[in-house]
């Protein structure tokens, strides 16, 4: 699903932050990437979902050169891909229902055909009592679940998390764990980008060690 080759990233005539990166994720595999903080992993993972471009190397999505790809065909390949931001990115005008439910909206669904689904995985994520809540209301935890539901609720073909269980305690970190897994179960693949030692334990994952701006696969 997502190959890369080589690829290496600066910002502008600086040092090169990500060097000689090269792995894929394959359908329905499950990853995590780790390392200190500072390595590297939110802008690998930003490479990964489009928001940044290498300067050098192949990066290849569901088939595609991204350097080949022109503007207006980006979103079509986001769309496939469900992301969680470390920063959550909610829109404060909106309630937690209409956060989650926002990608759905964007497709053209009609409400009538997701509402329950909705519903159902705010139930999930311990937030059925909050669905009409603004995201100024919520505490940080709570705001972390809200965007996980919102990049689970439409079935991406694979989901980058950024560190999604920072915001949440050791119990709530091992539910949002089996999600994940029975979301990879359905045939998403996951890539989770975490240090928590505890939480990589729990599941056999491939591990994808970052480390001064190196990486390293670990089956």
């Amino acid at each position: 699903m997502i190959r890369f080759e080589n690829v290496g990233l600066r910002y502008g005539m600086g040092p090169e932050v990500l060097r000689d990166i090269s792995f894929y994720i394959p359908h329905g595999s499950f990853q995590f990437l780790t390392g200190p903080s500072g390595a590297g992993k939110t802008t690998l993972l930003r490479l990964m979902f489009l928001a940044l471009k290498p300067t050098r190397g192949l990066i290849n999505i569901f088939g595609h050169d991204t350097a080949l790809l022109k503007r207006h065909d980006m979103p079509k390949l986001r769309q496939r891909i469900g992301i969680v931001f470390q920063d959550f990115r909610l829109l404060d005008h909106m309630t937690t229902y209409e956060n989650v439910s926002l990608p759905l909206r964007v497709r053209g669904r009609e409400e009538a055909t997701y509402r329950a689904e909705v519903e159902e995985l705010l139930q999930w994520v311990g937030l059925g009592e909050r669905m009409d809540v603004l995201p100024p209301v919520l505490s940080g935890g709570e705001k972390q679940r809200v965007a996980i539901a919102r990049a689970l609720i439409d079935q991406p073909e694979i989901l980058l998390a950024d560190e999604p269980t920072g915001n949440v305690d050791p119990v709530l970190a091992r539910r949002l764990l089996r999600l994940f897994i029975e979301l990879n179960r359905s045939g998403t693949a996951v890539v989770i980008a975490t240090h928590d030692v505890n939480l990589m334990e729990q599941i056999d994952a491939r591990r994808m060690i970052l480390n001064d701006g190196r990486l390293e696969l670990y089956d």
